[in-house]
């Protein structure tokens, strides 16, 4: 299955695993609860959704590479006690506390909260003395002679032996214990991820084109060539980086991410082009309607990748934009809560010490993302920038409610104008699309990846945009016209085989 229908998965495992009666108690006992054994091929994204899945279900992670221990730190270290038995006084062995499990009990302190993940990775790649411990942990979800604390769910993930030489298979004792889930490589899948973690739009219009180049493990004389989800990430952030700073990437540079000759060098040149393209076409100028007939003309008769670059660019431009009308609006809706508080309590500064409270809280349990952490320091800094002006201009009770009341207006009044300016950029991108490709497959491909990014799909939900509509029905009209057609061919075929029968 796809890394999307796992993430599932496993969030629906660790929702039923935590669920409770009336008595308080965890309705499936722990001995039910079975690990989670989660294989697939390096760099899709196996880590990432666990962090994904404890942010969104509200509960902790504690997250190891266990390939990083020996068995001495995962199962501690031996100590004698002399305990009685009896009349007699007798030396025994027994251990410290697992540095794993202590991580779990660390984490609760840390956080507050009782419930996690202990997620570990690479779990069949461990070494022959570690092995039996590894075996014992998913089968009694013990580290030694110390048990996972209740409330923490095992979650291991692992590479099948293909990819790693030093694999180890488990036995059917174990199996029999565990959840397993084989994931593979999705581009679609990855490509909805792409959109909300801001991939660099070079690297979405050219994964579009060279779909067959977006993960890929080979052995050669030369020895392994590979690409993964996590090298095109990590890539994007140092090409976002490379930018800001007016410097550019080689084919040199983009090979340490990506660890295969041909495709870097591939994606090095159309780094180039990507470049040209936004010059020659003027991106911007689309944007705002002042694109003339000569652009036109010469994306006409451009070949067909450099078409599909441009509907891609058009895209990547428009996707920044929606991503940014998403944090606006969450901004202003979280703070437009506090104002709210506010107005309960006429105390400014107690709102803007519960507002860093809530962040704290937040941050503590690590609940945020890289948006939502932004979020919330831009809503602290409005409510501190809030209470500066009321004491610069010595306000206080009504009178300083109703200055911020007219300073959160003026917030409003400027989301509703950034809302104004992205659907004009829209427009204005639909404008130059049918002028230069007019109801064809560009089209298609154009309406398509707005279904295909949430935060295009929002904004649309929440603003009309008439020609989106139109497009978008076609386009549903077509696939449904598709289906039904496969499914009378399907039908024809069963009854020609009946017939034959």
């Amino acid at each position: 299955m796809n890394i999307k229908r796992a993430k599932q998965e496993i969030k629906d495992s660790v929702e039923a695993y935590l669920l409770k009666g009336e008595e308080g108690d965890y309705r499936m006992p722990s001995i039910r609860q079975r690990p989670i054994l989660l294989m697939g091929p390096p760099g899709i994204g196996k880590t990432q959704i666990m962090e994904q899945i404890a942010r969104e279900c509200k509960i902790g992670l504690v997250s190891y590479t266990i390939t990083h221990h020996t068995r001495q730190s995962a199962i501690g270290l031996p100590f004698i006690r002399e305990k009685l038995y009896g009349d007699r006084e007798y030396s025994v062995t027994e251990y410290t506390m697992s540095e794993i499990i202590a991580s779990v009990y660390e984490k609760i302190e840390a956080t507050g909260i009782q419930e996690g993940i202990l997620f570990i990775d690479e779990i069949n790649c461990v070494s022959e003395t570690l092995s039996p411990t590894m075996l014992q942990f998913l089968q009694c979800k013990t580290f030694g002679n110390q048990k996972v604390p209740e409330g923490w769910i095992i979650v291991a993930a692992g590479n099948p032996p293909e990819y790693n030489r030093s694999v180890r298979d488990f036995d059917i004792v174990t199996l029999d214990r565990i959840r397993r889930i084989d994931v593979e490589e999705n581009y679609d899948v990855w490509k909805e991820y792409a959109y909300q973690a801001k991939i660099h739009p070079a690297i979405m219009a050219y994964l579009e084109i060279r779909r067959d180049y977006f993960y890929r493990i080979e052995t050669t004389v030369d020895g392994k060539a590979f690409v993964t989800a996590r090298g095109w990430e990590d890539l994007s952030e140092f090409l976002k980086a490379c930018e800001m700073m007016g410097k550019r990437a080689d084919r040199e540079v983009v090979h340490q991410y990506v660890q295969h000759w041909k495709i870097a060098k591939d994606f090095a040149g159309y780094l180039e082009l990507y470049e040209k393209y936004k010059r020659d076409y003027g991106l911007r100028r689309i944007m705002e309607g002042r694109y003339g007939r000569d652009t036109i003309e010469k994306l006409r008769y451009a070949a067909f990748d450099e078409r599909l670059s441009v509907v891609s660019m058009l895209i990547g431009e428009l996707g920044g934009r929606f991503w940014d009308r998403a944090a606006e609006d969450r901004f202003v809706t979280l703070l437009y809560e506090y104002l709210l508080r506010y107005k309960e309590c006429m105390n400014l500064e107690l709102t803007v010490t519960e507002a860093v409270a809530g962040y704290e809280k937040l941050r503590k349990e690590e609940q945020l993302n890289r948006m939502e952490d932004g979020i919330w320091r831009k809503v602290m800094d409005a409510l501190w920038g809030y209470l500066q002006v009321t004491k610069a201009e010595h306000l206080k009770g009504d009178g300083a409610f109703a200055r911020i009341k007219e300073l959160f207006g003026q917030e409003t009044q400027a989301r509703e104008k950034k809302i104004e300016e992205t659907l004009r950029a829209l427009e204005h991108a639909f404008d130059f699309m049918e002028e230069a490709f007019g109801d064809s497959q560009e089209m298609v491909a154009f309406v398509t990846e707005l279904n295909t990014n949430e935060y295009s799909v929002q904004f649309l939900k929440d603003n009309e945009c008439e020609r989106y509509y139109r497009y978008n029905k076609k386009l549903l009209f077509g696939e449904q016209q598709e289906e039904i057609l496969k499914e009378l061919d399907e039908a024809e075929q069963e009854l020609n085989t009946a017939l034959k029968d």
